[in-house]
């Protein structure tokens, strides 16, 4: 079962730790399983696949979609006053990203990637988030969830100036935490978001669990978007499909973040998938094998291939899959 607290001296690997660990000595195998056994408690019994060197080469923009999809930040653990802190660092910045080889664009993002780290926590736990504007605009850090006023993330923090966020994680389930100065509609579609999974006390069963963020990117500055994105860059997963375990149990964390559409839907071709809806149940509301989010909704979907294959995932809206929120799951024979 997972209880990542139970283990305060892991850290989740870097983007640039996996890199080194599989263009170093212990090769690309070494570096997935050392990974896959030094993270959630709850993937030790969950098969997942080596991370090809190829998936994880660098896109030139600072992160890489492979290394974001399961990558969960816990924080560092510091103990004060006879109780346990969870104490994350964030960062506003402002980078150029180039989102294809024929379109950048401008990210008002979280520590240099979109979206932002993936926060994890156990229900229940002390939180202290330190917060950064280097961004060159005011911003802010509003976290979904049970928390007091002072700490709602809606006042502005200017650029060079630095504000803590320290609450308790409740309720657990599946959360997010957004840019909250207005226009926050331009501070969200410009990359200002991530998710924040707080755990039930008793965890979940062992899965191969990840993460899909819906991005939205308004190019021209019209108000509408030109490309959609899951972790950031359009059609990566489509370019570099997915790798999972046929009768592996696959756990998604999803979260729509596309702004400027009121709308959208998932999809998995060839398969089901049990509903979580925004991870507040330890049991599925439904089954079915596409579901409606509105933008800030988020839900666990848990499925497994039964087949060896190829199959596709992407919105159903079919101006936003081949705008860039298209992918595809390799099933490996077990």
């Amino acid at each position: 079962m997972s209880n990542p607290s139970v283990s305060p001296k892991i850290k989740p690997w870097s983007r640039r730790q996996l890199l080194k660990w599989g263009l170093t000595g212990t090769g690309v195998a070494g570096a997935a399983l050392s990974w896959r056994g030094l993270t959630n408690k709850s993937q030790v019994s969950a098969r997942i696949p080596p991370i090809t060197k190829q998936a994880l080469s660098v896109t030139g923009n600072g992160f890489n979609p492979m290394a974001i999809l399961r990558d969960f930040d816990y924080g560092t653990i510091k103990h004060e006053n006879g109780r346990k802190i969870r104490e994350f660092q964030l960062i506003a910045e402002s980078s150029t990203f180039q989102l294809n080889s024929a379109v950048s664009f401008v990210s008002w993002n979280v520590n240099n990637r979109v979206p932002g780290p993936t926060l994890r926590a156990t229900a229940g736990d002390r939180l202290r988030i330190i917060f950064r504007n280097e961004g060159g605009h005011s911003h802010s850090l509003h976290f979904h969830g049970n928390h007091r006023s002072e700490v709602d993330g809606v006042k502005p923090v200017r650029q060079g100036k630095e504000v803590i966020y320290e609450f308790d994680a409740e309720p657990y389930g599946v959360h997010l935490y957004h840019c909250h100065i207005a226009p926050v509609t331009r501070h969200v579609s410009k990359g200002l978001y991530g998710m924040f999974i707080i755990d039930p006390p008793e965890g979940r069963p062992p899965a191969d669990e990840m993460v899909l963020v819906m991005g939205g990117y308004d190019i021209n500055n019209d108000e509408s978007n030109e490309l959609y994105a899951f972790n950031g860059l359009p059609n990566y997963y489509r370019d570099h499909p997915i790798q999972i375990y046929q009768n592996q149990l696959v756990r998604l964390y999803v979260l729509n973040m596309i702004e400027f559409d009121p709308a959208v839907t998932f999809h998995i071709h060839a398969n089901m998938f049990r509903v979580y809806r925004t991870g507040r149940t330890l049991k599925p509301n439904e089954e079915t094998d596409v579901i409606t989010m509105g933008t800030a909704e988020r839900h666990i979907l848990e499925f497994s291939y039964p087949y060896p294959g190829e199959y596709m995932f992407h919105p159903h809206q079919d101006v936003v899959a081949e705008h860039g929120c298209m992918g595809n799951f390799q099933v490996i024979p077990s």
